[in-house]
Protein backbone atom coordinates (compact mmCIF):
# COMPACT_ATOMS: atom_id res chain seq x y z
CA UNK A 1 0.00 0.00 0.00
CA UNK A 2 1.43 3.36 -1.05
CA UNK A 3 1.64 6.14 1.55
CA UNK A 4 0.70 9.70 0.59
CA UNK A 5 1.61 12.63 2.82
CA UNK A 6 -0.90 15.47 2.54
CA UNK A 7 0.40 18.96 3.37
CA UNK A 8 -2.66 21.22 3.41
CA UNK A 9 -3.61 23.82 6.04
CA UNK A 10 -7.30 24.06 5.10
CA UNK A 11 -8.83 21.50 7.45
CA UNK A 12 -11.95 20.93 5.33
CA UNK A 13 -10.02 20.40 2.13
CA UNK A 14 -7.49 18.24 3.97
CA UNK A 15 -10.24 15.95 5.26
CA UNK A 16 -11.79 15.81 1.78
CA UNK A 17 -8.43 14.80 0.30
CA UNK A 18 -7.93 12.18 3.00
CA UNK A 19 -11.30 10.57 2.27
CA UNK A 20 -10.78 10.60 -1.49
CA UNK A 21 -7.32 9.06 -1.25
CA UNK A 22 -8.35 6.44 1.29
CA UNK A 23 -11.18 5.39 -1.04
CA UNK A 24 -8.54 4.81 -3.70
CA UNK A 25 -6.73 2.45 -1.33
CA UNK A 26 -3.88 4.69 -0.20
CA UNK A 27 -2.53 5.10 3.31
CA UNK A 28 -2.77 8.81 4.12
CA UNK A 29 -0.69 10.81 6.59
CA UNK A 30 -1.64 14.47 7.03
CA UNK A 31 0.53 17.28 8.32
CA UNK A 32 -1.61 19.50 10.52
CA UNK A 33 1.08 21.50 12.35
CA UNK A 34 3.13 23.94 10.30
CA UNK A 35 5.77 25.02 12.79
CA UNK A 36 8.21 22.40 11.46
CA UNK A 37 6.47 20.87 8.43
CA UNK A 38 9.68 19.68 6.80
CA UNK A 39 10.69 17.68 9.86
CA UNK A 40 7.23 16.13 10.15
CA UNK A 41 7.20 15.15 6.48
CA UNK A 42 10.63 13.55 6.72
CA UNK A 43 9.61 11.59 9.81
CA UNK A 44 6.85 9.90 7.78
CA UNK A 45 8.07 7.51 5.11
CA UNK A 46 6.15 8.49 2.00
CA UNK A 47 5.66 7.35 -1.59
CA UNK A 48 4.22 10.69 -2.72
CA UNK A 49 3.77 14.16 -1.21
CA UNK A 50 0.67 16.23 -1.96
CA UNK A 51 1.76 19.78 -1.23
CA UNK A 52 -0.25 22.99 -1.00
CA UNK A 53 1.49 26.23 -2.00
CA UNK A 54 -0.07 28.73 0.43
CA UNK A 55 0.95 27.48 3.85
CA UNK A 56 1.50 29.36 7.10
CA UNK A 57 5.20 29.96 7.63
CA UNK A 58 7.34 28.28 4.99
CA UNK A 59 5.64 28.26 1.58
CA UNK A 60 4.98 25.15 -0.46
CA UNK A 61 7.59 26.33 -2.97
CA UNK A 62 10.25 26.52 -0.24
CA UNK A 63 9.23 23.11 1.10
CA UNK A 64 9.31 21.60 -2.36
CA UNK A 65 12.88 22.74 -2.92
CA UNK A 66 14.05 21.53 0.51
CA UNK A 67 12.32 18.16 0.23
CA UNK A 68 13.62 17.44 -3.26
CA UNK A 69 17.16 17.86 -1.91
CA UNK A 70 16.52 15.13 0.65
CA UNK A 71 13.95 12.76 -0.82
CA UNK A 72 13.49 10.88 -4.06
CA UNK A 73 9.69 10.77 -4.06
CA UNK A 74 7.22 12.53 -6.37
CA UNK A 75 5.75 15.85 -5.25
CA UNK A 76 2.39 16.99 -6.60
CA UNK A 77 1.72 20.68 -6.01
CA UNK A 78 -1.82 21.90 -5.27
CA UNK A 79 -2.70 25.58 -5.47
CA UNK A 80 -5.79 27.77 -5.64
CA UNK A 81 -3.92 30.18 -7.91
CA UNK A 82 -4.31 29.37 -11.59
CA UNK A 83 -1.18 31.17 -12.76
CA UNK A 84 1.39 29.99 -15.26
CA UNK A 85 4.14 31.63 -13.21
CA UNK A 86 3.25 29.46 -10.19
CA UNK A 87 3.27 26.30 -12.26
CA UNK A 88 6.62 27.12 -13.84
CA UNK A 89 8.07 28.01 -10.43
CA UNK A 90 6.89 24.72 -8.91
CA UNK A 91 8.23 22.63 -11.78
CA UNK A 92 11.49 24.56 -11.71
CA UNK A 93 11.93 23.68 -8.02
CA UNK A 94 11.56 19.98 -8.74
CA UNK A 95 7.81 19.38 -8.42
CA UNK A 96 6.64 16.48 -10.56
CA UNK A 97 3.15 17.74 -11.30
CA UNK A 98 0.87 20.70 -10.64
CA UNK A 99 -2.91 20.90 -10.16
CA UNK A 100 -5.23 23.82 -9.52
CA UNK A 101 -7.71 23.23 -6.71
CA UNK A 102 -10.45 22.43 -6.34
CA UNK A 103 -9.85 19.54 -8.73
CA UNK A 104 -12.00 16.50 -9.47
CA UNK A 105 -11.00 13.49 -7.31
CA UNK A 106 -10.72 11.34 -10.44
CA UNK A 107 -8.25 13.75 -12.02
CA UNK A 108 -6.21 13.87 -8.82
CA UNK A 109 -6.29 10.09 -8.55
CA UNK A 110 -5.14 9.65 -12.14
CA UNK A 111 -2.21 12.05 -11.66
CA UNK A 112 -1.15 10.31 -8.44
CA UNK A 113 -1.35 6.87 -10.05
CA UNK A 114 0.78 8.01 -13.00
CA UNK A 115 3.45 9.54 -10.76
CA UNK A 116 3.67 6.46 -8.54
CA UNK A 117 3.97 4.16 -11.54
CA UNK A 118 6.65 6.36 -13.11
CA UNK A 119 8.72 6.41 -9.95
CA UNK A 120 8.40 2.66 -9.46
CA UNK A 121 9.85 2.15 -12.93
CA UNK A 122 12.85 4.42 -12.49
CA UNK A 123 13.56 4.55 -8.76
CA UNK A 124 16.29 2.25 -7.50
CA UNK A 125 17.28 3.44 -4.05
CA UNK A 126 19.19 1.98 -1.13
CA UNK A 127 19.19 3.48 2.35
CA UNK A 128 21.41 3.33 5.39
CA UNK A 129 20.04 5.44 8.20
CA UNK A 130 19.37 8.91 6.81
CA UNK A 131 21.64 8.40 3.81
CA UNK A 132 20.05 7.56 0.44
CA UNK A 133 21.84 6.34 -2.69
CA UNK A 134 20.24 6.19 -6.12
CA UNK A 135 22.13 3.28 -7.64
CA UNK A 136 21.08 4.24 -11.16
CA UNK A 137 22.76 7.66 -11.00
CA UNK A 138 25.04 7.19 -7.95
CA UNK A 139 23.57 10.33 -6.39
CA UNK A 140 23.95 10.41 -2.59
CA UNK A 141 21.46 12.42 -0.55
CA UNK A 142 21.97 13.37 3.09
CA UNK A 143 19.89 16.01 4.85
CA UNK A 144 19.69 18.93 2.39
CA UNK A 145 22.91 18.09 0.58
CA UNK A 146 23.72 15.75 -2.28
CA UNK A 147 26.67 14.67 -4.39
CA UNK A 148 26.93 12.55 -7.54
CA UNK A 149 29.67 9.92 -7.41
CA UNK A 150 31.73 8.44 -10.24
CA UNK A 151 30.62 4.93 -11.17
CA UNK A 152 33.28 2.97 -9.28
CA UNK A 153 32.83 4.96 -6.07
CA UNK A 154 29.06 4.64 -6.43
CA UNK A 155 29.33 0.87 -6.75
CA UNK A 156 31.55 0.68 -3.67
CA UNK A 157 29.10 2.72 -1.61
CA UNK A 158 26.20 0.67 -3.00
CA UNK A 159 27.81 -2.56 -1.81
CA UNK A 160 28.40 -1.11 1.65
CA UNK A 161 24.85 0.29 1.92
CA UNK A 162 23.23 -2.94 0.74
CA UNK A 163 25.20 -4.89 3.36
CA UNK A 164 24.93 -2.28 6.13
CA UNK A 165 25.79 -2.69 8.99
CA UNK A 166 27.84 -5.77 8.01
CA UNK A 167 31.47 -5.68 6.93
CA UNK A 168 32.31 -6.14 3.24
CA UNK A 169 35.71 -7.72 2.74
CA UNK A 170 38.35 -6.26 0.48
CA UNK A 171 38.32 -9.43 -1.62
CA UNK A 172 34.55 -9.25 -2.12
CA UNK A 173 34.93 -5.73 -3.46
CA UNK A 174 37.80 -6.71 -5.75
CA UNK A 175 35.81 -9.66 -7.08
CA UNK A 176 32.72 -7.53 -7.71
CA UNK A 177 34.41 -4.48 -9.19
CA UNK A 178 37.53 -5.77 -10.94
CA UNK A 179 36.94 -9.50 -11.39
CA UNK A 180 39.28 -10.41 -8.55
CA UNK A 181 41.82 -7.70 -9.23
CA UNK A 182 44.30 -9.90 -11.09
CA UNK A 183 44.93 -7.36 -13.83
CA UNK A 184 44.69 -4.07 -11.94
CA UNK A 185 46.96 -2.16 -9.59
CA UNK A 186 46.69 -3.66 -6.11
CA UNK A 187 46.15 -0.17 -4.67
CA UNK A 188 43.13 0.61 -6.85
CA UNK A 189 40.59 -0.10 -4.13
CA UNK A 190 42.39 2.13 -1.62
CA UNK A 191 42.60 4.95 -4.18
CA UNK A 192 38.87 4.77 -4.89
CA UNK A 193 38.05 4.50 -1.19
CA UNK A 194 40.04 7.71 -0.54
CA UNK A 195 38.15 9.51 -3.31
CA UNK A 196 34.83 8.20 -2.02
CA UNK A 197 35.52 9.48 1.48
CA UNK A 198 36.48 12.88 0.09
CA UNK A 199 33.22 13.13 -1.87
CA UNK A 200 31.17 12.03 1.13
CA UNK A 201 32.97 14.58 3.29
CA UNK A 202 31.60 17.32 0.98
CA UNK A 203 28.06 16.58 2.22
CA UNK A 204 28.88 16.02 5.88
CA UNK A 205 29.59 12.27 5.80
CA UNK A 206 33.31 12.40 6.56
CA UNK A 207 33.36 9.43 8.95
CA UNK A 208 30.70 7.28 7.30
CA UNK A 209 33.04 4.69 5.74
CA UNK A 210 35.05 2.77 8.34
CA UNK A 211 38.05 0.52 7.81
CA UNK A 212 37.82 -2.69 9.82
CA UNK A 213 41.43 -3.78 10.19
CA UNK A 214 42.03 -7.23 8.78
CA UNK A 215 38.42 -7.58 7.62
CA UNK A 216 37.37 -4.91 5.13
CA UNK A 217 35.01 -1.94 5.26
CA UNK A 218 31.65 -1.06 6.77
CA UNK A 219 29.39 1.94 7.27
CA UNK A 220 28.72 3.85 10.45
CA UNK A 221 25.72 6.12 10.06
CA UNK A 222 25.00 6.97 13.69
CA UNK A 223 26.57 10.06 15.14
CA UNK A 224 27.68 11.42 11.75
Amino acid sequence: MSTIVVVEDDIYLREELERALEREGYRVVSISSFEEPEREILENESDLILLDVNLPGKSGFELCKALKARLSVPILILTARDALADELCALGLGADDFLTKPCHPKRLGARIKRLLETYREVRNLVRAGDVVLDIDTYRVIFEEKHVSLPETEGKILGMLMERYPSVVSRQEMMDELWDGGGYVDENILQVNMTRLRKNLDSIGLKHMVKTVRGSGYCLEVTGI
